[in-house]
């Protein structure tokens, strides 16, 4: 997967004067024969084998976006809502809060309705946001936290008081949303759990309005990106042999990621 520009050279056993004077001026305006483009392979996998006779052992690439594709690449990055209400099994039971839709991803996927599931190690940013709802004459709360892998992240908890409702049928209404930076191996999984003290404090979901043009309102969002470097640093050489590389990257999908290398060695 490989394609370069060949420029003028010069035999093995040398050349005349002229012929010399043109490749090493040529070699004094960058038009040297170490150059060549490589897309990267799709269906979510994090490696390309790049092939190209002038890898030797210990040769170093170096590489740079050359289509859009490539220079728009990001960290791995989901962002999942739920699009119905969600009720908690009982009163001061911890449940994960589920989601049904996937609004935007690459790199992190959903599981189990709640599982949020990395195909890259690293730092991940991850946040939530939900429409509480209290259908009660007393005072609630709810307790939200994130949990990795099934078990409890410490010190991740949020207590959220929810006030008593304004009449029957008109719940009162509290927003939540907090974020963390947590460290996950390649395959881990984030989920946000919580607990009300009271099943009559949901997650509540409501849909669009024409009068006013509203949009919907989610019972749960949930966010996660990759805190990673720049577009031409989220790809290196993890193996090398004499002709060709193993290019390790994000998880991939993405057709037409290009990226232009230059062979040093």
């Amino acid at each position: 997967m490989t394609r370069s520009v060949q420029f003028r050279t010069l035999p093995v056993f040398g050349a005349d004067e002229r012929a010399v004077s043109e490749v090493v001026r040529g070699i004094m305006d960058g038009k040297t024969n170490n150059t060549g483009t490589v897309s990267l392979a799709t269906g979510n996998t994090t490696t390309t084998t790049l092939f190209d006779d002038r890898i030797g052992n210990e040769s170093l690439l170096f590489f740079t976006p050359v289509s859009a594709a490539a220079f728009a690449d990001t960290a791995p990055y989901g962002s999942f809502s739920r699009n119905t209400s969600q009720t908690a099994p009982a009163a001061n039971t911890p449940a994960a809060i589920e989601y049904d839709t996937t609004e935007e991803s690459n790199g992190i996927y959903l599981s189990n309705n709640s599982r949020l599931n990395v195909r890259n190690a690293g730092v991940y940013n991850v946040q939530f946001s939900i429409q509480l709802a209290s259908n009660d004459n007393a005072l609630q709360y709810a307790e939200v936290w994130f949990r990795k892998n099934g078990t409890n992240i410490v010190r991740s908890s949020s207590k959220i008081d929810l006030p008593v409702r304004k009449s029957a049928g008109n719940p009162s209404h509290v927003i939540a949303t907090v974020n963390i930076f947590v460290t996950l191996a390649a395959n881990d999984y984030i989920e946000v759990a919580g607990l009300v003290s009271a099943t009559t404090v949901t997650l509540e979901a409501y849909a669009a309005t024409t009068t006013p043009a509203v949009p919907a309102v989610p019972s749960a969002i949930v966010t996660m990106q990759y805190i990673a470097p720049s577009a031409s640093t989220n790809i290196y050489v993890s193996s090398q042999v004499r002709g060709s590389a193993t290019l390790t990257h994000w998880s991939n999908n993405t057709a037409d990621k290009t990226y232009g290398y230059i062979v040093v060695g």
